[in-house]
């Protein structure tokens, strides 16, 4: 016997936009593509944990899109960037801790804890995630590829010495290492960095093994490495979602796409997984 399949939403309530109710289209197809699906890949960004309070990025109200120049001069980007580090390292922490405090306090949403929850109805999940918030892991994901690494997580880039930290507030900036006195760091890629190799040798590992379903959620998506899981799923035949109120480079790639926020979406997509593949 066939499990019973999800129902559309045809004649909405009074005042539910058109919009809503093409998403809630959507999202009975995107449930109906999950029934037999193994392996899932939820590729993430700042939209992931807008409902966390934390700030988007490059996205409407973004504060990269808000701020062309910082006041110490250079762009946001210039200022979060590697050399700049390594010259003024004490502009780079001051807009670190700018990123830290919009986001202090903060955890999990809905969201995150949905793809945690996952991982106990599916062979594998993976997160590939732009987030240095770590709220995928304090969801309790298990693989999580924080390919931009974590904004709490403290290295002396001189002699190795490591901490986390919950936040910055005890933070004399720009701190300096107890041991050999150098100014530490976060341990994320700034702007002009590599990325770390052994996560992204991992990402290609787990897209050679395959996934049967890819989902692009609240990123913009202008990284070549954010893109290509999307891309190679489209060229395989893999299903692919995008959960993001606005358009990006991904959008006319993907099979399906949801506008409404992240956090509401993956409730409402495992609300209804639940229900109509409840042996799964």
């Amino acid at each position: 016997m066939s499990p019973a399949t999800p129902s559309s939403v045809e004649d909405g309530p009074r005042g539910v936009s058109q919009s809503l109710l093409e998403d809630s289209r959507v999202i009975d197809r995107i449930v109906q593509r999950m029934g037999g699906a193994r392996r899932l890949l939820f590729i993430t960004g700042a939209g992931m944990s807008a409902d966390s309070g934390l700030p988007t990025y490059r996205g409407r109200d973004g504060i990269y899109r808000a701020q062309q120049a910082t006041p110490h001069g250079p762009s946001i980007e210039q200022a979060l960037s590697g050399s700049m580090f390594e010259e003024r390292p004490e502009v780079t922490w001051h807009y670190l801790l700018e990123l830290e405090k919009s986001g202090r306090g903060a955890g999990p949403n809905r969201g995150h804890r949905v793809l945690a929850e996952m991982e106990d109805y599916f062979e594998s999940i993976w997160i590939l995630t732009q987030n240095v918030d770590s709220l995928h892991q304090r969801a309790g994901s298990r693989n999580v590829l924080d390919i931009h690494g974590s904004l709490h997580d403290l290295i002396c880039p001189e002699c190795g010495r490591h901490r986390v930290v919950p936040d910055f507030e005890d933070l004399d900036l720009p701190p300096r290492c107890p041991d050999c006195r150098a100014i530490v760091r976060p341990r994320v890629v700034l702007f002009g960095e590599d990325l770390p190799y052994d996560k992204l040798a991992r990402l290609w590992q787990e897209l050679r093994d395959g996934f049967d379903l890819v989902f692009s959620i609240g990123t913009s998506s202008l990284f070549d490495y954010i893109v290509e899981p999307i891309r190679r799923a489209r060229q395989r035949g893999i299903p692919t979602v995008e959960i993001n109120p606005e358009m990006t480079t991904v959008t006319p790639l993907v099979d399906y796409k949801v506008r409404t926020g992240a956090a509401a979406a993956l409730d409402q997509i495992w609300e209804r997984y639940l229900a109509f593949w409840p042996w799964s």
